[in-house]
């Protein structure tokens, strides 16, 4: 097979993958990889972001919107705050903080980070802060469309959750 094929078929059925990964899935070596995913973009074949020291990889087809949601689902700590806002609607810092069982700091730095991404918004209820999914339906979609990828590492056993939307 033709590595630019193999490379865009790994990109579509792993949207959000990292450089690494493509080469650990393909057996390319890192200049190998680099040439083929140089020209695919050039080629307008797939779409690289590359953020915060990072180089992930999607399909045409997914959205900047989107995409940003596909690398916070990626991330562990963000992923179960997703989950938890996805499960429960809204909560609190600390409902957030006990239901996914990370020490207040890293949850702060991750929610902080969806809140900036536009993802996660804030209301006052009750004299609290209270976080809620900006687009509860398009979690649901991603992971609904792109499962068990974005949740393959989940120490949460949300599957159950998302069968039964």
């Amino acid at each position: 097979m033709d590595r630019s094929i193999e490379i865009i078929n790994i990109v579509e059925k792993n949207p959000g993958i990292k450089f690494r990964e493509i080469m650990r899935e393909s057996g390319l070596k890192n200049g190998v990889l680099s040439y083929h995913a140089r020209k695919l973009e050039e080629l307008g074949s797939v779409k690289i972001d590359r953020k915060s020291g990072e180089t992930r990889f999607y399909p045409l087809c997914v959205t900047d919107e989107e995409s940003g949601l596909i690398t916070s689902l990626r991330r562990d700590t963000q992923r179960y705050i997703l989950l938890s806002l996805l499960d429960c609607k809204s909560l609190t810092f600390n409902e957030i903080v006990q239901k996914d069982r990370k020490a207040p700091s890293t949850v702060s730095t991750f929610l902080g980070k969806l809140v900036d991404d536009d993802i996660v918004g804030v209301k006052i209820i009750d004299l609290k802060k209270v976080y809620f999914l900006k687009n509860a339906d398009m979690v649901r979609e991603i992971i609904e469309k792109y499962n068990p990828i974005l949740l393959e590492r989940t120490a949460y056993n949300f599957a159950d959750t998302f069968a039964n939307l």
